[in-house]
């Protein structure tokens, strides 16, 4: 019997780039021997998700999560929780694609994207799995959080997640710490904290360095806790995480985990999930060790990547922020 392949796509991620190439994108998956359709999404809540799980349950053996961070998340969702899940793959066209930047795949050209099948080049992926959700890249509570929800969305469209960096600058002399309660493989902390932090890859923003240790199939999170909430400290510490040099601040904790459980104290803590609300603490975070079955691009990309004209332009803005917010503080 001839393998299916389901294409899931989003037809108006990336200026409809999907849409525009889709019969490019058919061709190359019946060309890698794959019986191939698709199904453009819809507004309705949940609709990559639901599409995902009755694709799976239809014995579909591959399907593909064609569209921004958003939807492959969703994807995931629908076929993460079942026993027999179909291979995946993915063709970016979304604002930021930190996902199919740690896979090394063309985030400029479906059709290249696409192509990757071609290869046969596949990875068993970690992902996180937060309550009844399913996680690919970050789960986070605190300031992160606070930020995704403050950030015009016409900011994050253009800039992507590094939007929310910016915006944090404006932002941190109101943010204030919360008290939580976080168990982490058996360690224990208890006390004030601007954030914490858990990272499947190292790709966040388009940043490599804020998690310069993440593994994509090692059954651990990179967990960081902020402690600090003073606003010198947390200008620092941002400064520093975009080069890779906080990892040893005694005002964070940098720790690999497998299992995290976060429990609020006196204060809510709403929980972030690859940039989107995904409920509020307590919360249980597992890592699933090699759980999805990932067409990757292990050649053709470096490891490293330059970073785009347009995210040095908003770490320049970011910078000068920053500075400017240090000057009004030292004169307080």
């Amino acid at each position: 019997m001839r393998k299916r392949a389901r294409i899931i796509y989003n037809p108006t991620s990336g200026r409809e780039m999907i849409k525009q190439h889709l019969v490019e994108i058919l061709a190359v998956f019946e060309k890698a021997g794959y019986e191939t359709s698709a199904f453009a999404t819809t507004p309705e809540p949940n609709s990559a998700k639901n599409e995902a799980h009755r694709a799976a349950k239809d014995g579909f053996d591959l399907v593909v999560a064609a569209g921004g961070d958003g939807t492959i998340n969703e994807v995931v969702n629908g076929i993460a929780p079942l026993h027999r899940r179909p291979k995946l793959a993915i063709i970016p066209a979304g604002t930021t694609n930190d996902y199919a930047r740690a896979l090394r795949i063309p985030r400029e050209d479906p059709v290249a994207a696409a192509k990757v099948v071609l290869q046969n080049q596949r990875m068993k992926m970690d992902i996180g799995k937060a309550g009844d959700n399913y996680f690919i890249n970050i789960a986070a509570g605190g300031l992160l959080t606070e930020l995704t929800y403050d950030v015009p969305s016409n900011l994050k469209s253009i800039f992507g997640y590094l939007a929310y960096i910016v915006k944090g600058a404006e932002m941190l002399p109101r943010v204030k710490p919360v008290e939580m309660d976080i168990e982490y493989d058996g360690e224990h902390f208890h006390g004030q904290a601007s954030m914490f932090f858990l990272a499947l890859t190292n790709s966040i923003g388009g940043f490599e360095q804020i998690v310069p240790d993440a593994s994509l199939d090692d059954g651990k999170f990179t967990m960081i806790i902020v402690k600090s909430s003073s606003l010198p400290d947390l200008l620092h510490l941002m400064v520093k995480a975009l080069n890779g040099k906080h990892v040893d601040d005694p005002r964070i904790i940098y720790r690999k985990a497998r299992k995290v459980v976060v429990n609020p104290v006196n204060e809510r803590v709403m929980v972030n999930l690859d940039g989107e609300y995904g409920g509020d603490a307590p919360m249980i975070f597992k890592n699933l060790k090699r759980h999805i079955d990932m067409f990757t691009n292990l050649d053709s990309v470096p490891v490293s990547e330059p970073e785009d004209d347009e995210y040095r332009q908003v770490e320049e803005q970011f910078v000068a922020e920053v500075q400017n917010l240090s000057q009004d503080d030292d004169q307080d």
